[in-house]
């Protein structure tokens, strides 16, 4: 094995590397995909990680809707994850995913058949969306939103309805790390706004390799027009979050930007989804998630007014596995439970 692929396989990339292949050796390769129609208000997520368990690769799939709150999810046997590429499968033809389609089929009433053009890429070479701390080796999490726009068009079944797509908005990303994700993190992910092209993302959590204990959020703006910057660099570019059930609170600073967010959702609209447990061999309850949920965001640049804007239709996540097991119980759900779909719906 190259000196590269070795450094790949502890979850690292170089600067101007590709973190879109595979890191082959790591516990959990995760692929997220996001479809977001606001002529119509649907949101459609799915959702493969390709894990590394004791009997060989397996699969956490998961699949979302919006406004119905239909979810299913899977722990399937086997899981490929592309590493030349950026390309999924999961189970016997259950998912796959790359650069320009999207497929699921978990039964008949869970189908999804997605083709993407129109690409609006990560535009940066130096470096992925973990930024600086993508080249730290063995983190138990890094972050990647490679896909920040295009259109997505073709056709979902959601339980007993059949929706179709035509020029929807998608967003993609990418996770990776050892033995699934971190004790507590929090996610968010907005488009849907006046501005077509205009995406916000972000995703912070607690982060470990060795004696390395920190906590740090990301913060990506795809501004109108296209410019495209990151946040989250310890001292050059903090960003501070404050985060519960229902509210996320985001200010970022540095490189001349200055960023507010501030973004809400009911705890009763929110999804139990499952992380995948690799060694276990199983999926356990672990996240809190909200298809939508309301998100302002202002920007300034030197001080002065660059854009604001507004979405009902914001993705917004607050994780771990004590949190979402406790809302379980609020529930009166059994919190062996790997998944659960709002209450009320």
């Amino acid at each position: 094995m190259s000196l590269l692929k070795r450094y790949r396989s502890t979850g690292a990339d170089l600067p101007f590397g590709d973190p879109l292949p595979a890191h082959t050796g790591v516990s959990m390769e995760g692929y997220f995909w996001r479809i977001t129609d606001p002529a119509t208000g649907r949101v459609i997520i799915a959702l493969c990680g390709v894990n590394q368990g004791p009997s060989g690769p397996w699969a956490t799939v998961g699949y979302a809707a919006w406004p119905n709150g239909f979810i299913r999810t899977e722990a399937l046997d086997g899981a490929w994850a592309n590493p030349h590429s950026l390309g999924v499968e999961g189970g016997a033809e259950a998912f796959e995913g790359n650069h320009r389609r999207l497929r699921v089929d978990l039964g008949p009433d869970v189908l999804l058949d997605m083709t993407f053009s129109n690409l609006e890429p990560w535009p940066h070479r130096a470096v992925g969306g973990s930024s600086i701390f993508q080249m730290v080796p063995a983190l138990n999490q890094y972050w990647h939103p490679w896909l920040l726009g295009g259109k997505a068009s073709g056709t979902a079944v959601v339980g007993d309805q059949t929706w179709e797509f035509t020029d929807a908005q998608v967003y993609a990303e990418k996770n990776w790390g050892r033995e699934g994700f971190p004790e507590s993190w929090w996610w968010g992910q907005a488009q849907g706004f006046k501005e077509p092209d205009a995406c916000v993302a972000f995703a912070g959590g607690k982060i470990h390799s060795g004696k390395l204990r920190t906590e740090v959020t990301g913060l990506v703006v795809r501004l109108p027009g296209g410019k495209v910057f990151r946040l989250g660099n310890p001292v050059v570019s903090p960003v501070d979050t404050r985060t519960t059930d229902e509210q996320w609170l985001i200010s970022g600073r540095g490189y001349g930007w200055d960023v507010e967010i501030t973004a809400t959702a009911p705890l009763d609209q929110a999804f139990v989804l499952p992380v995948p447990l690799p060694s276990e061999h199983r999926n356990t309850a672990g996240d809190l998630e909200h298809l939508v949920g309301e998100l302002k965001i202002e920007v300034k640049r030197f001080g002065r007014h660059v854009w604001s804007g507004t979405t009902s239709l914001a993705a917004l996540e607050h994780g771990g596995l004590d949190r979402a097991e406790a809302e379980l119980r609020r529930r009166g759900l059994d919190p062996g439970l790997t998944f659960a779909p709002p209450v009320g719906l």
